[in-house]
């Protein structure tokens, strides 16, 4: 599902990533750890297509992303590929079901078809009683809830998600760690997961740990 071969990025004269070889198979869970400044975040946004490597190429479900024009690669970063961060980053004028709908019209889907595919995903996230509550109306765990529902929207072939418990607390963190799971399980979504929550790592199928811009180990 994810290829990234001798992927390099620099920032001034602080070299982030230095040459990261990385296969990702269908329906893997992985997790990326390591220390504050490893590289993490950065290899996440770079096979996520948010950012461009220096050097090197990523694939993804056998498109190359290097090869994409602007217009293409938002097309296909909207289609392929669900984003949940630390921060919810809901917009705060606007109900649940309808943040969850937004990358669905970008997409062209009808507010028909959008609004009905959303009430489905949060039906089965637990928030069918919340679709018409603003976030300011919801608890810290329904939120990254609904920023799950929106990652899901567009049925992606990858979820990334950067941090997304590190803002919640012991019980609604499990809760969330379950629940990606439990997507990957019904749906086959690949998940890439940056993380420092040791637990959830270990939950994982594939941990990758990272130290100065590379992957030094691979655990099972």
């Amino acid at each position: 599902m994810i290829v990234a071969e001798k992927i390099t990025k620099s920032f001034g004269k602080l070299n982030v990533l230095k040459g990261i070889d990385l296969h990702i198979p269908k329906g893997e869970v992985v997790s990326i750890v390591g220390a504050s400044g490893a590289g993490k975040s950065t290899l996440l946004q770079i096979i996520g297509t948010l950012s461009q490597p220096d050097s090197g190429r990523v694939l993804i479900n056998n498109q190359e992303i290097g090869r994409m024009s602007e217009r293409q690669l938002a097309r296909f970063r909207n289609k392929e590929i669900g984003f949940v961060f630390q921060f919810h980053h809901l917009l705060s004028e606007f109900t649940a079901l309808e943040n969850v709908c937004i990358p669905a019209y970008l997409a062209g889907t009808s507010r028909k078809e959008a609004e009905k595919h959303a009430c489905e995903i949060l039906d089965i996230l637990g928030l069918s009683q919340r679709i018409q509550h603003k976030p300011n109306e919801l608890s810290g765990g329904e939120k990254q809830r609904v920023a799950v529902a929106r990652a899901l929207i567009n049925n992606p072939s990858v979820i990334m998600a950067d941090e997304p418990s590190g803002n919640l607390d012991s019980l609604t963190r499990s809760e969330l760690h379950d629940l990606f799971f439990q997507l990957r399980d019904r749906f086959g979504h690949t998940l890439v997961i940056v993380t420092h929550d040791q637990s959830f790592a270990q939950m994982s199928d594939r941990i990758l740990i990272m130290k100065d811009g590379l992957i030094l180990d691979q655990e099972p």
